[in-house]
């Protein structure tokens, strides 16, 4: 199983010992593992195994407190010398071994998922630290916003600040110093140690992207290839306003031509609807009372600018959200504006990585000055920049996050449609692949390789076929999904509507 010796050491728990193991004390780089049974998508049993990790909570520390990293195992069908698959998943802040417990429709299907690599190579899934369900999963209390007032960019700032001082309130016995993306990136290494692994092949999209590239930014010779989805440079944590507007404009041409939404839609098309109602709320907010008991919704600028980019995560249905708003259809809106201002927990990790990760002076220079604020509005960014100070963890400097040459071989899978991870981070990277190779998918958006290949086999089996032999093979250079169905309006469309 492991050929690791001295501190890297496996402890099987057994049924037969469970107290003895609790009792055990633990040293950075232990694994204690059990093992279970899942049932495959025919029928059959599949063995795995699942365990915790124990690192030190800040490496940069002699002594530091050690913390669990959760991670689990499939075997492959046939052993081989294929490198195992390292699955590292996105967020910052989503715990994924819950898959194992079926206990979601979205939990299943991520494990049937995973059950289709074991004719590939062994399958390694690996949680990150600070949010491991067989760990720490860090969260603070995140305060509550009054519903009757417009939300604005400075408060927006304020709450970030707000909350690094509860981050530290809430956790005064852990060193947050300590999660940082490159302590993430040494955490694969050391799991890769304890399984016996000499190198391994690395699979992730959005945060597992970016992940990907610090393992194989500080452990380069351990990484035998990788396949990454949602691309997420280094220097990339914050998302440039011109290309999210750019994806959004992708969509509204194919919206502006569906006939369902025809009725619907002003001259000038979705965009056109956009800018109107840019224009409206920038003249003054808009309140809705909900008539629920509780206070008017007071809605402004800053929440049409966050509500437009995060519905264009779903595309079919952001033409319907958009022109309903555009229509003066705004309670189903509101009341999703008022649950967001409500108070509730949020994950540590996500600021903890992004601020440490921080950003290059010449990227913060075009992101403050990028026209297409005017549309997606600073959220995304101008918080963070402004807390970034007050978080514990370390700067990691302009060295880490700057763009450079990669020798591993590395596919590349990008929608044109992703407005979390825009299609132009895939091609600000690819000139640094020496050896690398990319897929776009055409209406694609922020899914997984294979969900964005789910109707191309050949391109799915390539995939597989790259992870087991290095091999590139008959991979397309793009591949193109059907149109969606985009939903209509609920309502009747208004009359005469196109004169404006």
């Amino acid at each position: 199983m492991s050929r690791a010796s001295g501190l890297w050491v496996i402890v099987m728990l057994l049924a037969t010992a469970p107290a003895l193991a609790a009792t055990s004390p633990r040293r950075a780089g232990e694994i204690v593992v059990t093992t279970g049974t899942v049932q495959a998508g025919d029928g059959a049993p599949v063995a795995y195994e699942i365990g915790t990790l124990y690192v030190p909570e800040n490496r940069q520390v002699s002594g530091s407190r050690l913390i669990g990293v959760g991670f689990a195992r499939i075997r492959a069908r046939v052993a081989s010398d294929a490198p195992p698959v390292f699955w590292l998943p996105g967020g910052p802040g989503l715990a994924v071994l819950d898959a194992f417990d079926g206990t979601s429709e979205a939990a299943r299907s991520r494990l049937q998922s995973w059950l289709g690599y074991r004719d590939t190579a062994d399958l390694v899934i690996i949680e990150q630290r600070g949010y491991s369900g067989r760990g720490e999963q860090l969260t603070a209390p995140a305060p509550a916003w009054p519903r009757d007032r417009a939300f604005t960019a400075r408060d927006d700032i304020d709450d970030a600040l707000r909350r690094v001082d509860a981050a530290r309130a809430a956790h005064p016995d852990k060193d947050l110093a300590g999660y940082t993306i490159a302590a993430c990136a040494d955490d694969v290494d050391d799991l890769r140690r304890a399984l016996g692994y000499p190198r391994i092949s690395l699979f992730g999209g959005s945060f597992g992207s970016q992940w990907s590239f610090a393992v194989m930014r500080a452990h380069p010779g351990i990484v035998a290839r990788a396949v990454l989805a949602s691309i997420e440079p280094l220097d990339f944590g914050y998302d440039m306003p011109s290309p999210l507007l750019a994806t959004m404009q992708r969509i509204a041409f194919e919206a502006d031509r569906d006939p369902g939404l025809a009725a619907y839609l002003p001259r000038g098309g979705l965009m056109a609807a956009i800018d109107r109602l840019l224009e409206r709320f920038t003249r003054q907010p808009i309140t809705v009372d909900l008539q629920d008991g509780g206070a008017p919704v007071v809605i402004g600028l800053p929440d049409l600018q966050a509500s437009l980019l995060a519905e264009a995560g779903t595309p079919e249905t952001w033409p319907a959200f958009v022109l309903s708003l555009y229509h003066g259809h705004y309670t189903a809106w509101a009341r999703d504006v008022a649950a967001g201002r409500r108070a509730r927990p949020y994950t540590l990790i996500g600021p903890l990585i992004d601020t440490s990760l921080g950003i290059t002076p010449a990227r913060e220079f075009q992101l403050r000055h990028d026209p297409a604020r005017a549309y997606v509005g600073e959220g995304g960014f101008a918080p963070y920049l402004a807390a970034a100070p007050r978080w514990p963890t370390p700067d990691l400097g302009d060295d880490y996050r700057q763009l450079r040459p990669i020798d591993v071989p590395v596919l590349m899978v990008h929608g044109d449609w992703d407005t979390s991870t825009p299609i132009e981070n895939m091609q600000a990277q690819l000139p640094y692949l020496r050896n690398g190779r990319a897929i776009v998918i055409h209406r694609g958006g922020h899914d997984g390789v294979f969900y964005q290949l789910r109707n191309e086999p050949k391109a799915k089996a390539a995939v597989h076929h790259f992870l087991r032999t290095g091999e590139f093979g008959d991979l397309p250079a793009e591949v193109t999904l059907p149109p969606p169905a985009f939903a209509r309006p609920d309502f009747a469309a208004p009359m005469a509507q196109r004169s404006e």
